[in-house]
């Protein structure tokens, strides 16, 4: 069974900037050969999660608009961890975040759909105060 688990959440101040890693395993194949497609949602209190960046198996990134130029989304393929670096935050960046993945996928359709993705973390809370 696949595990994803996120970690590195906590408070910060507006202007300030938290790196976020999320730790996949379980794969029941080769995972270093093959690849996965993943990504990072939010879900702030009061609203419907979204799609902050994801990567597909060819190492194309998406960003949402709203977190381009500010968030960096990295891997490190050999130890099946993926990094959210999240820099310049401001309060609206306050939410949950998940990671998820999609294993043996080359790419994707809608890297920022929910449902593209099979399993989930439980998500680890970030807020920025002002």
């Amino acid at each position: 069974q696949v595990q994803v688990e996120e970690s590195g959440g906590g408070s910060v101040q507006g202007g300030g900037s938290l790196r976020l890693s999320c730790s996949l395993s379980g794969f029941n194949y080769d995972s270093t050969r093959a690849t996965n497609c993943e990504a990072w949602f939010r879900q702030a209190p009061g609203k419907a999660r979204e799609g902050v960046a994801a990567l597909d198996g060819w190492g194309r990134i998406s960003y949402a608009d709203s977190v381009r130029g500010r968030f960096t989304v990295s891997q490190d393929k050999v130890n099946h961890i993926l990094f959210l670096q999240m820099d310049a935050l401001k309060v609206e960046d306050t939410a949950t975040y998940y990671c998820a993945t999609r294993p043996a996928c080359i790419q994707i359709g809608r890297p920022m759909a929910q449902s593209e993705y099979k399993y989930w973390g439980q998500g680890t809370l970030v807020t920025v105060s002002s």
